[in-house]
């Protein structure tokens, strides 16, 4: 079971990027999902999050800029990034509450690896 983060790069201010977030494995049910991000020096701190049925959660640093989906169908979890600034260079992180196997399975909080999301001219 593994979330495969995708999508990350180099953009310049004002741009946008659109990171991924695919879950696979034997995966029965996902709860929420999100995303988190960690500037250089700076504390781990919230993106967004989203719910099985699409309530959305926001860090203040990015409302109205990010917007976060998902496609439960392929277990994938999205993040839209526009008017990307400079302050949003950092490694990004998307993790999701994962039941695996069966019904039965507690729900576990599962990471993906990192995505560099560099914002510069």
């Amino acid at each position: 079971v593994q979330l495969q983060a995708s999508g990350g790069g180099l953009v310049q201010p004002g741009g946008s990027l659109r990171l991924s977030c695919a879950a696979s494995g034997s995966i029965y049910s996902i709860a929420g999902m999100g995303w988190y991000r960690q500037a250089p020096g700076k504390e781990r701190e919230l993106v967004a999050t989203i719910t099985p049925d699409h309530r959305t959660n926001y860090g203040d640093s990015v409302k109205g800029r990010f917007t976060i989906s998902r496609d439960n169908a392929k277990q994938t979890s999205y993040l839209q990034m526009n008017s990307l600034n400079p302050e949003d260079t950092a490694v990004y992180y998307c993790n999701g509450d994962l039941q695996v196997y069966s019904r039965f399975s507690n729900f576990k909080q599962y990471w993906g690896q990192e995505t560099q999301v560099t914002v510069s001219s």
